[in-house]
C-alpha cells in the first residue's frame, strides 16, 4: 500500500509533525532518535534512510552501527544516552508506561518544552515505523 495515495491529507498530516520536529530538535538527536526507533522497530527502510543520510550529513558510522548497542558503547553523551533511554522506553512502551529514572533523567536535562518536543520526536518516527513496516516498504537496491 502507498500510504500517500491512499490517504494523502493523512500522509500530509504526518509529515507536518515530521516537518516540526526537524525544525524543534537537534539534529543529531534526532538521527540517533530515528535510528534507534527503526532498529527496534525492525523497519529496515527507516534504518537504510536515516543512516544513508546521517553518513550524507557527516555522522561517524561507527556512532551508526553503536546504536544498536548503545548501553554498552563509549560512544555518546550523556545527553545522547537519556534520549536513546526515552526513545527505547516510549518505542516499547510497557504497561507501566516509561519508567520513572528514565523520565526524569531527561527531564533533568532539557526543560518542559525542549523534552516536549523530544517526545513528539519519538512519537513521529515510531509513526513512520509503523507504516512502513506493515507496507512492507523496501529501501532501494544497493548499487
Amino acid at each position: 500500500m502507498d500510504l500517500s495515495a491512499a490517504t494523502p491529507e493523512g500522509f500530509r498530516a504526518v509529515l507536518g509533525l515530521d516537518k516540526y520536529v526537524r525544525a524543534n530538535v537537534d539534529p543529531t538527536l534526532l538521527t540517533l532518535i530515528k535510528l534507534r526507533a527503526s532498529v527496534t522497530n525492525g523497519c529496515a527502510f527507516c534504518v537504510d534512510m536515516h543512516t544513508t543520510d546521517a553518513l550524507a550529513d557527516g555522522e561517524n558510522g561507527r556512532r551508526l552501527f553503536a546504536v544498536a548497542t548503545w548501553r554498552e558503547s563509549p560512544f555518546f553523551t550523556d545527553d545522547e544516552r537519556a534520549a536513546l533511554a526515552l526513545t527505547d522506553a516510549v518505542t516499547e512502551l510497557g504497561q507501566d508506561g516509561v519508567p520513572d529514572d528514565v523520565w526524569d533523567k531527561a527531564a533533568a536535562i532539557w526543560n518542559e518544552k525542549q523534552l516536549a518536543d523530544l517526545l513528539l520526536a519519538i512519537c513521529t518516527i515510531n509513526v513512520w515505523n509503523r507504516i512502513a513496516v506493515p507496507t512492507r516498504k523496501q529501501p532501494p537496491a544497493l548499487v
